[in-house]
């Protein structure tokens, strides 16, 4: 079977899909060694970084072949979906049986079956989060390819039922194959840690929260909840930690952020080197995620995977992520946020009990076991 796959993502996003779509990948090519892989990248990169990049460089898998398209993504993302040219992916990759997109849309395709991952529908959930250009885009490419694709992969039961009721697809076309937690996610201690905090000048103790600053994520209601959690505890030591790149939509936060008070206590890293994720995730008391809606939600996955508890909404997908193993919360409730981060930073058996869930709930969630099931809808696609 020749498989081909749009690795675009993955060459050239740092965190979010991009990291999806390589450690999926990158767990595919050392579990198959007999299907024949095509990937391709749009042009923006050199070709010995894209595959470094992707993960793949390290051991050499002579299945995976890896290919620069000699257009970027914005000039294959117009020809393909907004003028809708019938330039097919055989024309880059030669004969394909099936072609995988990873990220949401479909390109034309000649004659393989065609399967495309949808990682959420928030663009239809929570729309006042997107700039309208984008949310256009989204709106008339996701649902086409919805409609073409011979199968769907959906990175939750959520997104499925999502799917399901707002783009009419049928419940039979679409398969559910969690995210995993990547080994390097797990408690540690000693110099890893002592080199993050020095690098990203951290303060002694404080609340992380990760993903890029964009309204989906919640964060002006968070540091509002921080605000309150500040003045209920006296002499309070901590500090909100806020790690990702700007995205769009992000006066509002920053607006937050320059409240008197909290200028001080609130500090925005920016873009986090992955490496250092898993120390940074360990550094935290509590991992607060009071996300509007997710597809998935890895980032408190991950920080379960590091031993630190974690505080999330209590909407979309995150009630199937974290089990039992975090304390859920209404993320339009500023109060009952702020509520529930005084109780894991003040009551230690609780942080206890949350931390040992955690690490048990991350274990059940890993790279290969989404691997050995993309394989089988491989198959079961053709």
């Amino acid at each position: 079977m020749r498989i081909g796959l749009d690795f675009t993502a993955a060459a050239q996003q740092g965190g979010g899909i991009g990291r999806l779509t390589r450690n999926v990948i990158g767990a595919l090519a050392a579990l198959d060694r007999q299907n024949e892989y095509r990937l391709f990248v749009a042009a923006g990169r050199g070709r010995d970084e894209e595959w470094k990049v992707g993960g793949l460089g390290d051991v050499h898998y002579p299945n995976f072949k890896l290919r620069t398209l000699p257009l970027s993504d914005h000039a294959l993302a117009v020809a393909w979906h907004r003028l809708r040219l019938p330039l097919f992916i055989e024309l880059f990759t030669g004969k394909l049986d099936l072609f995988h997109s990873p990220d949401f849309t479909l390109p034309p395709v000649f004659r393989a079956r065609t399967l495309v991952t949808v990682h959420d529908l928030s663009f239809l959930r929570v729309p006042e989060c997107f700039p309208h250009g984008l949310r256009r885009y989204l709106e008339s490419a996701v649902p086409r390819a919805v409609r073409r694709a011979d199968h769907i992969i959906a990175d939750s039961h959520n997104t499925r039922r999502d799917v399901v009721e707002l783009l009419g697809a049928p419940g039979a076309k679409i398969s559910v194959i969690h995210c995993g937690v990547e080994p390097r996610f797990r408690p540690l201690s000693g110099e890893a840690l002592i080199a993050v905090r020095r690098k990203y000048s951290l303060p002694e103790r404080f609340i992380l929260s990760l993903g890029t600053i964009q309204p989906r994520k919640n964060y002006a209601r968070l540091i509002k909840a921080f605000g309150i959690l500040n003045s209920q505890i006296a002499n309070c030591k901590l500090h909100l930690v806020i790690a990702g790149g700007k995205g769009w939509l992000y006066e509002e936060i920053l607006a937050a952020f320059e409240r008197p008070g909290l200028k001080d206590r609130v500090h925005f890293l920016g873009f986090v080197d992955d490496a250092d994720l898993p120390a940074l995730y360990n550094l935290a008391e509590l991992f607060a995620f009071p996300s509007l809606y997710e597809g998935f939600g890895l980032p408190p996955l991950e920080a379960m995977a590091c031993g630190t508890p974690v505080v999330c909404s209590e909407t979309s997908s995150l009630p199937e992520v974290v089990g039992d193993a975090a304390l859920m919360v209404d993320p339009l409730d500023v109060e009952g946020l702020a509520q529930s981060m005084r109780r894991v930073i003040e009551d230690g058996s609780l942080r206890a009990s949350l931390a040992a869930r955690g690490l048990e709930r991350a274990a059940a969630f890993s790279w290969p076991k989404a691997a050995e099931k993309l394989l089988k809808v491989y198959e079961s696609t053709l």
